[in-house]
Parts: structure tokens; C-alpha cells; sequence
């Protein structure tokens, strides 16, 4: 079953209409960690308003850890577990990931579980925690490629696809190679344009 079409069954479950993240979590079952990861780092693939990717980063970085340390099942501070999720915003992101599931899902399927099991999940929490500080950084355009990545990732969890955790780190290593790109060339434009203010 895809995320999406679980995600739908959630929504028409009967029940408060908010979600605690625990209720959320609990419900996704096995793809807990993978659907979390999934759902927060898809927020952070949209363009967002300057300033707030490091709001956005916050939960990525809170699953990714969680993962490092081997927690069995996610954890989150009263006050954001609190807040959850309606499942209107949950029908929304249904719509937004249900086309993507339908035309991708026939590509994804267990393999090479190793790469997918309990050891290999924290080296995935390691790679995801990195790429969320990146995320958390206040320049505009770098936050796309890495939540593209921790995404994959995601992914990878949810369907037990080792072929698709390579593919995600290689979209890590490119991702970085990416940012690491664009913040070199504005420091090289911005020493540009100071030269010019010299004596």
C-alpha cells in the first residue's frame, strides 16, 4: 500500500479531526519513519519565504536524530505533538504526493534489505541530520536539493528499497556539491561587488 493511500485511510478513520504526531506516527506503522521523513522534507522541497527553511528543518532534524540514537518509535516535545496535523492539511498532502506515488511506485519494491534494516537506518539518519542543517540555512534556493534527497530517503524506508537508499546518496553527495556551489559563487560575486566600492 502507497503512503498516500495510507494516509487516506487515516483521514477517513473515524476520529478527532487533529492528530497528535505520536497518533500520526502509531498509525503509519513500519513506514512511521520513513512517511515522517517523507512528509516534512516535502514541505522543504516547495519554495518557502526567506527565512523560514530553518523553521521547516526543525522536525527533519528532530526524526533524523531520533534515527541516529536507534529510537524504536518517533518522539516529539509536547508542544509540537500537540499541534499535529489536521486531516484537512493531510488530504492536502495527499493531493500533492498521490500523483507522484501512482507513476513511481511500480519502479520501488524490497530489495537489499540490509541497506534498509536497523544499523543501515542510523547511517540514513546521519545522512538525513546533515542535509536538514543545510536546509536550516537562510539562503534562498538551498534548501531544494536536500529535501529532495531526505525525501528519497524517505522513500527508501517506506518500500524497503536498498537500490533507491543508493540513489539517494549519491542525490546527498550531488546536493552538497550543489550548495556548496551556489554559496561559493555568492561569495565570489559578493568580494566582486565589494571591489568595486574600494579606493
Amino acid at each position: 500500500m502507497r503512503l498516500s493511500q495510507r494516509l487516506a485511510q487515516i483521514v477517513d478513520d473515524d476520529g478527532p479531526d487533529r492528530l497528535t504526531f505520536t497518533d500520526l506516527a502509531h498509525q503509519l506503522h513500519y513506514r512511521a519513519w520513513g512517511g515522517l521523513l517523507f512528509l516534512f522534507s516535502s514541505i522543504n522541497v516547495l519554495p518557502l519565504p526567506p527565512g523560514t527553511t530553518f523553521f521547516f528543518a526543525m522536525p527533519v532534524l528532530l526524526i533524523a536524530g531520533q534515527m541516529i540514537v536507534g529510537r524504536e518509535t518517533p518522539w516529539f516535545p509536547a508542544k509540537l505533538d500537540r499541534r499535529g496535523v489536521t486531516k484537512a492539511e493531510l488530504r492536502r498532502i495527499i493531493g500533492k504526493i498521490d500523483w507522484l506515488e501512482t507513476r513511481i511506485e511500480r519502479l520501488f519494491k524490497p530489495r537489499l534489505a540490509s541497506l534498509t534494516g536497523s544499523t543501515a537506518s542510523r547511517f540514513i539518519g546521519v545522512a538525513c541530520f546533515l542535509l536538514a542543517l543545510i536546509i536550516a540555512i537562510p539562503v534562498p534556493l538551498l534548501h531544494h536539493a536536500p529535501a529532495a534527497s531526505i525525501a528519497l530517503f524517505g522513500l527508501a524506508l517506506i518500500y524497503r528499497d536498498g537500490v533507491l537508499v543508493i540513489v539517494a546518496a549519491i542525490a546527498s553527495v550531488l546536493s552538497v556539491i550543489l550548495d556548496a556551489i551556489v554559496i561559493g559563487s555568492g561569495f565570489v560575486a559578493l568580494a566582486y561587488a565589494l571591489s568595486w566600492f574600494k579606493p
